[in-house]
């Protein structure tokens, strides 16, 4: 990285190598590359990558479709990384080929919690008299 790179340009860059592992992978997952019963049998969407400073390391969030099956789709990914951080290397135009970690992402959940919160009826009049 330049040496008169400013912290603006720099989470820029995060993000978008970020961007491009998180197409790389969703292609993967997409086509069956790899050859795996769990993940052949599962639609897996690749949320989010996070890359940390030094582009050493990707935080991977994933969700399978509906969320079935979630522990065994993380122990797939964890168990082929080998393969997925090559793929990602061959694909993603890096010097380093970046560790791969799979977590899994819990936004949908949490969205999921805040609509019903909002939803609920007390909340709900509380809403409508902010709105008078």
């Amino acid at each position: 990285m330049r040496h008169n790179a400013t912290p603006e340009t720099r989470s820029v860059r995060l993000l978008r190598v970020g961007e491009q592992v998180r197409h790389v992978l969703s292609e993967i997952l997409m086509r069956g590359d790899v050859h795996d019963p769990v993940l052949a049998s599962h639609s897996v969407s690749v949320t989010e990558v996070r890359m940390s400073p030094d582009l050493r390391h990707a935080t991977v969030f994933v969700k399978p479709l509906l969320g079935a099956d979630e522990k065994d789709v993380l122990e797939a990914l964890k168990r082929n990384v080998k393969y997925l951080r090559g793929e990602v290397a061959k694909r993603v135009n890096l010097k380093f080929s970046a560790q791969l970690k799979f977590l899994p992402d819990e936004s949908f959940d949490e969205a999921s919690h805040i609509d019903a919160i909002l939803r609920r009826p007390e909340v709900a009049r509380d809403l409508e008299a902010d709105e008078e």
